[in-house]
C-alpha cells in the first residue's frame, strides 16, 4: 500500500513540535508494516510560516494530485487538492487551528484565522476525517460545522525506542532536591506563567525545589522576565531545545512532570512522561483528562492549585509510585505498532471515491 503524506509542518522538533513527532512516528511505524510513504512537503524557504504554508497549498493545486492509494493531508495541508482524485482523501487533524488561535493575539491570531479557514474547507470535503481525541472531535464539529463524527486515532509513541533512550541515557537523581520537569513550545496556551507563579509559591514550602524547562518559542522573553520578577533564578533552569538523548536524561532526572496547558488536542509529552515512569501534574482542561486520567489534575489557570498538587506529589512517595505505575500501564495502548496498525486498517477500509 502506498500513502501520500501532505504536510507543511516543519519536519523537526524545534519548529514542528508535537505535530512533527506525531507524523514522523506514525510514518516510521507504518513503514515497518510494509507501507510505502511518499512525502509532499514545501520546497520553498520563506521567513513567514503562514505564507509558506499557503503558497505550498496553492502550488499543489497546479502540480496535480500525487499518485497513491490514499492521500493523507495533515491539518489544513492538502485542502486545495481534496476531492480531485479517485483515491480517498483523509484529513488527519493533529491540532484544531481554530481552537488554538483563541489564545493568541495580533498578527499571530490573524494568520491562524486564515489557516483555520483552510482547515475548515479541508475537513468538510475530505472523504474521512481523523483526529486524536474526543475533545478534538467535538471542537471540529463545533468550530468548523462538521456534520459527521471524526474517527479517533490517538497519538502514538515508539515505546521500544523511548525505553532504549531512557536506559542508555540515565541521569543521577539528586535525592536532596524535588525536580519538576516541563517540556513544550512556549505558546500562550501552554500557560507556563502559571507554573512559574506556582513555583514562587512552592519555593518557601519546598526549599530544594528545582523547575527544569525544556523548549523555546515566542513567549520566552516574557517568561524569563516574569521569572526574574518572581526571583526564581535559583530554582528555575532554562534548558532550551534538547536532543532526544538529552531529553531522556531530563526525564530520568525528574521527580514529576508538570504542564499546566489549557489547550491540548492530545499532548504527546504526556506519553513520554508516562513511559518514563513519572507522575504527572496538569490542568483539568481540553483533552488532558482523556490522555492522563491517572494524573493529578488541578483547576486550570490557578497557580495555588498547581502548587498544591506539586506539593502533594512531593510529600507522598506512595502517591508518586502509584501514579507512575498507572501511567506505565496506560501508555501501552499508545505504542506505535498498535496505533499504526489501527490507522492502516482504517485506511484499508476505504474504497475508491
Amino acid at each position: 500500500m502506498k500513502l501520500v503524506f501532505v504536510t507543511a509542518t516543519p519536519l523537526e522538533v524545534t519548529r514542528g513540535s508535537g505535530t512533527y513527532r506525531g507524523i514522523h512516528t506514525l510514518a516510521r511505524a507504518l513503514e515497518r508494516l510494509g507501507v510505502e510513504i511518499a512525502w509532499i512537503t514545501p520546497r520553498m524557504r520563506l521567513p513567514v510560516f503562514t505564507l509558506r504554508r499557503l503558497l505550498f497549498n496553492e502550488r499543489l493545486r497546479w502540480s496535480g494530485v500525487p499518485a497513491g492509494d490514499v492521500i493523507v493531508g495533515f491539518d489544513m495541508d492538502g485542502y486545495r487538492i481534496v476531492g480531485r482524485s479517485r483515491h480517498p482523501h483523509v484529513a488527519s487533524i493533529k491540532g484544531v487551528i481554530a481552537d488554538e488561535m483563541r489564545f493568541e493575539r495580533g498578527w499571530t491570531r490573524l494568520s491562524m484565522a486564515l489557516q483555520a479557514a483552510c482547515e475548515a474547507h479541508h475537513v468538510r470535503r475530505a472523504d474521512l476525517v481523523v483526529t486524536t481525541s474526543r475533545y478534538a472531535a467535538a471542537r471540529l464539529r463545533t468550530l468548523y460545522g462538521l456534520d459527521r463524527e471524526p474517527v479517533i486515532v490517538p497519538e502514538l509513541i515508539d515505546l521500544a525506542n523511548w525505553r532504549t533512550l531512557l536506559a542508555y541515557h540515565g541521569a543521577q537523581r539528586d535525592a536532596s532536591r524535588f525536580t519538576v520537569l516541563t517540556v513544550c513550545r512556549f505558546y500562550p496556551r501552554k500557560r507556563l506563567h502559571v507554573l512559574l507563579e506556582a513555583a514562587a509559591l512552592l519555593r518557601k514550602r519546598v526549599p530544594k525545589l528545582e523547575v527544569r524547562i525544556v523548549g523555546g518559542g515566542p513567549e520566552e522573553r516574557r517568561l524569563r522576565s516574569l521569572a526574574r520578577r518572581l526571583d526564581l533564578e535559583g530554582c528555575v533552569r532554562w534548558l532550551g531545545n534538547l536532543t532526544q538523548e538529552e531529553l531522556a536524561r531530563e526525564y530520568n532526572r525528574a521527580d514529576v512532570f508538570c504542564l499546566p496547558s489549557v489547550q491540548e488536542g492530545f499532548g504527546i509529552v504526556f506519553l513520554e512522561a508516562m513511559a518514563a515512569g513519572k507522575p504527572i501534574v496538569a490542568a483539568r482542561a481540553a483533552a488532558i483528562p482523556e490522555v492522563v486520567p491517572q494524573g493529578l489534575l488541578v483547576e486550570p489557570e490557578d497557580p495555588r492549585a498547581l502548587a498544591s498538587g506539586l506539593e502533594q506529589i512531593c510529600g507522598d512517595a506512595s502517591l508518586r509510585s502509584r501514579l507512575a505505575e498507572q501511567g506505565l500501564a496506560l501508555v501501552r495502548q499508545y505504542d506505535a505498532p498498535r496505533v499504526a496498525r489501527s490507522f492502516l486498517d482504517l485506511l484499508r477500509s476505504l474504497g475508491p471515491r
